[in-house]
């Protein structure tokens, strides 16, 4: 045979072997990790809403988990190791520690907090969904709107007491305080804006009004971008959906931790504080609220439940 047909018959031979080995080689890797059961989003479909744009009023519920990681790096359960907790004194852990009824007291500041780190706190130990609210309440009309067609509706006012804790980010705000000199509020509307901005970067908000409904965990549930006018009745329904996935989640969250040893305690007032009672000494408790926060109290200023539940407890272990 010519030399040359040999080596074409060859390489004719060759060439498909190469092909299968390649394909071989790359099935190696596996497949496609882009590829999700829900498609790009990460969605199921029931769950999906509109499409966000800036004119879409429609909500986009997300998975839980999806967008936020709350707490430390690595404890998306919002629950501070016990390594991590920091006592003051090891002989005397109660030493240092902030009276429970302070705590529990402090005044609320409005309809709205305007404090992401207290609203977080507000919502475990009352065991509601959280409602962020991300405005412009000086170059958005849609989020006056919004203000005045929903927020500001009675009825809306007294459903969100009792669902939700809320907060408010106020990209652009105005600070009025006939106390406070010009520099001084101007100082302050600056650092509101950066905290503001962070929190933007944070939750991934880019534009106004946003909506977002998170679990007492910190999992964002639904995502709801854009307002039309008129759509009132609308957002209002979006929300009662998120709020209906949130409370679930803040249910089963808190479900979780009670076989840790959390529970519900209330004082003679009638606040409430979601905690595990870390030591008891002569009649003084120290709680550990899941973020690691610690209080003490009396066991007199406890519910008459909650003095009965000691009560039992001691007798468990022979303690008079």
């Amino acid at each position: 045979m010519i030399p040359w047909l040999r080596l074409s018959v060859l390489l004719l031979l060759f060439l498909p072997s190469c092909a299968r080995v390649g394909s071989l080689v790359k099935g190696k890797k596996g497949p496609d990790k882009s590829e999700k059961p829900f498609g790009p989003s990460g969605i199921p479909p029931e769950l999906r809403g509109a499409p966000a744009t800036t004119t879409v009023t429609g909500g986009t519920p997300v998975v839980a988990g999806g967008n936020v990681v709350a707490g430390p790096v690595g404890h998306t359960s919002g629950i501070t190791p016990p390594d991590q907790i920091l006592w003051t004194d090891a002989d005397h852990p109660e030493k240092g520690i902030p009276e429970l009824a302070t705590l529990m007291s402090a005044p609320k500041r409005g309809l709205w907090e305007d404090n992401e780190t207290f609203a977080r706190q507000l919502a475990v130990r009352e065991g509601k969904p959280l409602l962020i609210w991300f405005t412009d309440s000086q170059h958005s009309p849609g989020c006056k709107q919004l203000s005045a067609e929903l927020f500001d509706n009675k009825n809306f006012e007294s459903w969100a007491k009792e669902k939700f804790v809320r907060l408010r980010v106020d990209g652009y705000p105005r600070v009025k305080d006939p106390g406070m000199s010009m520099d001084d509020a101007a100082d302050k509307e600056a650092r509101n804006r950066e905290y503001a901005a962070e929190m933007k970067k944070r939750y991934k908000v880019l534009g106004y009004p946003t909506l977002l409904v998170l679990s007492c965990s910190g999992d964002v549930i639904g995502r709801y971008k854009g307002y039309k006018g008129g759509d009132g009745d609308y957002t209002w329904g979006l929300l009662k959906q998120g709020e209906g996935l949130a409370a679930k989640s803040c249910k089963d969250w808190r479900d979780g931790l009670m076989k840790k040893g959390y529970r519900e305690w209330q004082d003679r007032s009638g606040n409430k504080v979601f905690a595990k009672l870390a030591s008891y000494s002569k009649g003084t408790l120290v709680f550990v609220e899941p973020d690691g926060r610690r209080s003490k109290t009396s066991e007199t200023r406890l519910s008459d439940n909650d003095r009965d539940w000691i009560k039992q407890q001691k007798a468990l272990r022979g303690i008079e």
